[in-house]
C-alpha cells in the first residue's frame, strides 16, 4: 500500500490530472468515481491502473472485482485526498488509455443527429454538452479546435462520465465539413445574426448543429461552410445564452421533431 503522497507514483498521477501536455505525453488521463469508471470499462477503454482507498470498504470491494481487468493499487486515505480530483469522493479513481477516435470509426444510425462544438473553453461546458448528447442519444458528438481536451478531469466529472457513452471525434473544421458531406448531413450553424428561427429549421433528416465558443461565437469557415444559420430568439438585454444551454435547446428541438424517436 501506498502511504507517502511523495511516492512518485502518486507525483505522476498529479500531473495527469493537472496538465494536459502530460496526458499527451503519456496516453494517459485520470477517471475518478465508480460510475465513471465503470462507464469507461464498458466503453472499451483499457484502465492501466486502478488505484483505490484502503480505508474505504466500497473502493476496496470495487477494486477485487475488476482486480482481473486492470493492476490494481491501494493507497491509504491521505493519499488518495492528494490524487482526488473532488470532495467527497468515493475512493476510486483509475488511469486509463487515451483513445483518439477518427471519422472513420463512427458508427451511425440511420437518420443521424450530430453535435459539433467548436473551440468551447470551459470544462464545465462541454461536459454539459456531452450530458444533452447522451440524453438524446446524439449520433456523434464532433469537437472542432479543442481549447479543453476531452479527457481534462473536470470535463468528465461534469459530463458525469457521458465522454464514455458518447461517439466523441475531436477534428478540424474542414475535415469535418467534408465528413458531414460524404454523409449528406445537412449543418446548421448557430449564430445570432441568423434570419431563420432554429425551430424553423427541419431537423427531421440528417441533421447537424454546430455550436461556438463561448465568447467569440462560430469562426468563419464554418459560417461560411455550414448549410444554414439558425438563431434562437433573444428577448432579454442580454444577447447570449451558455452554449451548453443552446445546444440544449437545438437539440431537443430536433428530438421533438423527431417525435422524440
Amino acid at each position: 500500500m501506498i502511504t507517502s503522497i511523495k511516492n512518485i507514483r502518486i507525483k505522476a498521477v498529479c500531473a495527469l490530472r493537472e496538465k494536459s501536455r502530460e496526458r499527451r505525453k503519456q496516453g494517459l488521463f485520470v477517471v475518478e468515481g465508480c460510475r465513471e469508471i465503470t462507464l469507461a470499462m464498458e466503453a472499451g477503454y483499457r484502465l492501466h491502473t486502478l488505484f483505490f482507498c484502503a480505508e474505504m470498504p466500497a473502493a476496496v470491494a470495487f477494486a477485487e472485482r475488476v482486480g482481473e481487468a486492470a493492476p490494481v493499487q491501494a493507497v491509504n486515505r491521505e493519499v488518495f485526498e492528494k490524487i482526488a480530483c473532488r470532495e467527497h469522493s468515493d475512493g476510486l479513481l483509475a488511469l486509463s488509455a487515451v483513445r483518439d477516435a477518427t471519422f472513420d470509426e463512427v458508427k451511425l444510425p440511420d437518420n443521424p443527429f450530430i453535435i459539433i462544438v467548436e473551440a468551447v473553453e470551459k470544462p464545465g461546458n462541454l461536459g454539459a454538452i456531452l450530458r444533452t448528447a447522451d440524453a438524446a442519444k446524439a449520433g456523434a458528438v464532433v469537437v472542432n479546435s479543442p481549447l479543453t481536451d476531452i479527457y481534462n478531469p473536470n470535463v468528465i466529472r461534469s459530463s458525469l462520465g457521458c465522454v464514455f457513452t458518447q461517439q466523441v471525434v475531436v477534428a478540424g473544421a474542414a475535415e469535418t465539413v467534408a465528413w458531414l458531406r460524404a454523409q449528406r448531413i445537412t449543418s446548421y450553424a448557430a449564430e445570432l445574426s441568423a434570419t431563420q428561427w432554429y425551430h424553423q429549421a427541419d431537423f427531421t433528416p440528417p441533421s447537424a448543429i454546430v455550436m461556438g465558443a463561448e465568447a467569440e461565437g462560430l469562426s468563419p469557415y464554418w459560417l461560411q461552410h455550414a448549410d444554414a444559420r439558425i438563431k434562437i430568439p433573444m428577448r432579454g438585454r442580454v444577447d447570449s445564452l451558455n452554449v451548453s444551454v443552446s445546444t440544449a435547446i437545438l437539440t431537443f428541438e430536433a428530438m421533438r421533431q423527431r417525435g422524440f424517436q
